[in-house]
Order: C-alpha cells, then structure tokens, then sequence
C-alpha cells in the first residue's frame, strides 16, 4: 500500500485511519491450520482502530472477529461450538488448562487435533474476564495456555504484569508452539511487522515536537516505557478460579 504523503488525512480501507499511521501495508497474511476466532469487546473495537486485535486478523487468513461481551447466545460462535466435526478451545490461562510450554509435539497434536478452533478473548484482562463470566458456553470450552518468558513490545500501554502479551503477540506464540506438533508450518518471522510498524511511528509521533496531528497521553517530546506493574499482585490476578 502507497502512503499517500501529500493527503495526510486520506484513510486505509481496511483499518480507516489515516494512511501516515496505518501500519496494514506492512500485513502479509499467513495461513494456518488453526481457525483463530477473536472474540472483541465493543470498547477495544470502538477505540482501537488499529489494535492488536485486527492487526492479528489481518495477518492471519483463517481467522474472524465477532464483537460482543456476552456470547452464551451469539449466533456465529455457537454454529461453531454447535458443529459436531469442530473441536474448540480458549486461550486463556488459568489452573485447569493444557499448556502448550509444557507438552511434547505428539500430545499437542493429539490434544488439539488437525484443524482445532482456537477462540481469544480481546480486550483488556478486565474487560476478558467479564467477557468469560457472562459467557457460559466459553466457561465449558477447554483451555490452552503458554508460559511466557518474554516481555511484551507493547510498551506504550500499561499491562497488569510484566509478562502479559498484546493479542498479536499471543498469537505469534501459539503459532510457534504448535510447529513443535507439526499443526503449523507457516512463516512467522514477519508476523509481527505490522504491530513494530505502529510501535514505531507512535514512539517517533512522540519524540516529534513539531507533531501536532498526534495526541498522545505522553507529554510532547517525551517518552517513558510503561513498564512499571501494579505492586498489589492480589488485584492483578488474571486466572480464573
């Protein structure tokens, strides 16, 4: 996609930002065996334009977006939980669930079988776990985890521990991990493109002075990583009991 550097203001037919800080042009999807189903809180797809959420649709061929808090009665995901050839799971983590850190190939390519669903809850920890409260047919699906040893990129926006990751980077993990059961064999070393892209253009809007199209939370030619996480870790629990 060309930026149009002499109209600032025309926009991507895909995200609708303004093409200078669209970061599509740099998507090149993949395909996967996995059906990657984000589920979005109306409050990430309102505000987020260019989030995480849809950067992982746009780089992923076989996924979808369904908007919604509740989903015990949404229609599209319960013709998926409803179809008997389908085998679902969340990625969420929590005590009772299969960790993909931890399994050999052979079990995860038995656990999850050759073309599992795969459904995310997208939105902040806050905003997912009212998402899985409400939604009783979630609250029975299996769950998948991984053990994160890396900190997120995403260091303008405050996450609730360290180790928590956007819901691009999520997925880039869980891609790399199911190549250990031979259920992927797609490229990911571009996969994050597109979410540096924005990072990168955000951080450069800050450090700009003479930027006054940007409104950032930061001040003007400033710029501090938020990377300083809530002391209280009882209020930062995100497992579900």
């Amino acid at each position: 996609m060309r930026v149009d550097i002499e109209n600032p203001r025309k926009k991507c037919y895909k995200c609708m930002r303004p093409t200078v800080s669209c970061s599509c042009k740099y998507t090149n999807p993949i395909q996967t065996n996995t059906r990657f189903v984000i589920l979005m809180h109306p409050m990430e797809y309102k505000k987020e334009k260019n989030g995480t959420g849809l950067m992982t649709n746009l780089q992923l061929e076989n996924s979808e977006v369904i908007v919604d808090v509740d989903f015990t009665n949404n229609e599209r995901v319960n013709e998926i939980l409803n179809d008997e050839e389908n085998k679902s799971f969340l990625l969420y983590p929590g005590k009772e669930n299969f960790n993909l850190s931890e399994q050999k190939g052979t079990a995860i390519n038995s656990f999850l079988g050759k073309n599992p669903y795969l459904f995310i809850l997208d939105g902040t920890w806050p905003c997912a776990r009212k998402m899985l409260r409400l939604s009783t047919n979630l609250q029975a699906l299996p769950r998948v985890s991984f053990d994160n040893t890396i900190k997120s990129k995403f260091i303008l926006k405050q996450q609730p521990e360290s180790l928590c990751l956007s819901t691009i980077e999520s997925v880039y993990t869980v891609i790399n991990l199911l190549k250990k059961g031979e259920l992927e064999q797609s490229d990911t070393n571009d996969f994050l493109l597109p979410f540096e892209k924005m990072i990168e253009y955000q951080v450069k809007c800050i450090l700009d002075p003479d930027n006054n199209h940007y409104r950032p939370s930061h001040k003007k030619g400033a710029l501090k990583a938020k990377n300083i996480y809530k002391k209280d870790s009882q209020r930062n629990i995100i497992f579900e009991k």
